[in-house]
């Protein structure tokens, strides 16, 4: 059960990973969960977000954020960089990630994906058999039941890295 929870490949932040060099490895898109993969939960655009994203279009990726929030967050988070967007995706289920992908016109083989949370995000990811790049979350939970999972995820961070004698990039 605890390798579906491994991520891919696993960073400190979004803001540290060389998108670059997977754009030359091939991969066209990317799947972003929103809340404390970019921002803080409930919050819309900062400054580095912004940069960040512009960069990806720039660099000429297509975005896709897949979220288990209500269409008016995830829209309002996606108007400001007029990509795609995938709402009450239902993760870990695997059809957030699939729609995603039909909607970027990407296929599974050049589509990263990349979240804060091994049970919803990863699990997800995973199954839908993408690169998963687990990030550190930007803040510290503020909801209950995040905080609970946080704690629940502690044991399988430990095994990955173990099992990877890494530590995050």
């Amino acid at each position: 059960m605890g390798f579906i929870l491994y991520p891919t490949e696993y960073y400190d932040s979004t803001y540290h990973i060389n998108f670059e060099k997977y754009y030359s490895l091939g991969y066209r898109g990317i799947i972003f969960d929103i809340d404390n993969t970019l921002v803080p939960h409930d919050a819309m655009h900062d400054d580095r977000s912004r940069e960040l994203l512009k960069r990806l279009k720039e660099i000429g990726y297509k975005i896709c954020f897949v979220s288990n929030n209500d269409e008016p967050r995830v829209r309002e988070f996606n108007e400001e960089v007029g990509d795609f967007y995938v709402y009450k995706a239902g993760k870990p289920k695997t059809d957030g990630y699939f729609e995603a992908m039909r909607k970027m016109k990407v296929s599974r083989e050049a589509t990263l994906f990349v979240g804060d949370q091994l049970f919803t995000d990863i699990c997800g990811a995973n199954r839908a058999k993408l690169h998963s790049i687990l990030v550190k979350p930007v803040t510290k939970e503020k909801y209950f039941h995040i905080v609970l999972k946080r704690i629940l995820e502690v044991p399988f961070k430990k095994a990955y890295l173990m099992r990877h004698k890494l530590k995050t990039k």
